[in-house]
């Protein structure tokens, strides 16, 4: 999209109008403003001149300083270092400015990165009963911290026994009878469902009872299953070499020895 051209300057009073009016709004880099001036009139002349006045009367910064102010408020603002640098690389700071003017306000404010992690997370998360794992690091990365950074500050945060992966909250709310029919009906045999149960961190305290009831009830079949499995692959069962490849596949899939045999039943 195409910037909307501005009505142009007709003499510098109105570049510096320009000029102490985007100053007014928020701090600008050098370029920044430059690239706006640019925008209000194509005199370069009138432009050098409006910045280097306002730079000698310090209403605009050298890069080195507005790097050192801007990271000043964003650390204040508990955000970490690498969110800081993005910032600044993204505004046209040259990169070993902004490393300069970041390590400064650090050794100046003696700023530790790890514990300023932990009150970012303390501040923002009194509990963590609306958040999972996944999400807090993802937003304290989003923030600038580092792995490492946002491990120290869990390890410290008073509820940090309550913060749990995306899986186990999953986990909490399943429904176990509802979880084995969906393992079932992909063709899995009891002691794979099992695995995969445990696998997702799902409860399975009562996972023998549930399965007898499912199968009491008829709504499961670990027998015929495995027939339909066997079927599906349509292994040559009169071929030893066949056979064990098909009893070993049953097997993976969960399958128990006598549930494999009646499988083979027919062709023997």
């Amino acid at each position: 999209m195409h910037q909307k051209k501005l009505r142009q300057a007709k003499s510098i009073s109105n570049v510096y109008n320009s000029a102490y009016w985007h100053l007014t709004q928020q701090d600008y880099t050098i370029a920044e403003i430059r690239n706006k001036l640019e925008r209000k009139t194509d005199n370069i002349e009138w432009i050098e001149t409006v910045l280097a006045d306002l730079i000698e009367k310090g209403y605009i910064k050298n890069d080195f300083d507005f790097a050192v102010r801007f990271a000043e408020s964003a650390f204040r603002n508990e955000h970490g270092k690498s969110a800081i640098k993005q910032k600044l690389r993204l505004r046209g700071l040259a990169e070993q400015e902004v490393s300069d003017a970041i390590e400064q306000v650090m050794n100046d404010g003696n700023i530790d990165s790890f514990e300023l992690a932990a009150s970012r997370l303390r501040n923002s998360f009194h509990n963590f009963n609306s958040t999972t794992k996944e999400k807090l690091y993802s937003q304290l990365t989003t923030k600038g911290f580092s792995r490492a950074e946002i491990d120290h500050a869990i390890a410290i945060h008073p509820e940090k026994d309550t913060l749990r992966s995306k899986l186990a909250v999953k986990a909490e709310n399943a429904d176990l009878n509802t979880e084995i029919m969906k393992l079932f009906r992909k063709g899995k045999g009891k002691s794979l469902i099992l695995r995969e149960l445990r696998a997702k961190l799902i409860d399975v305290e009562h996972f023998d009872d549930a399965v007898y009831k499912l199968e009491a009830s008829g709504d499961i079949d670990f027998y015929q299953s495995c027939s339909h499995v066997l079927n599906k692959k349509k292994f040559d069962i009169s071929n030893s070499a066949d056979k064990s490849k098909a009893y070993a596949y049953l097997a993976r899939k969960g399958f128990a020895s006598d549930e494999i045999k009646e499988a083979f039943a027919p062709s023997e």
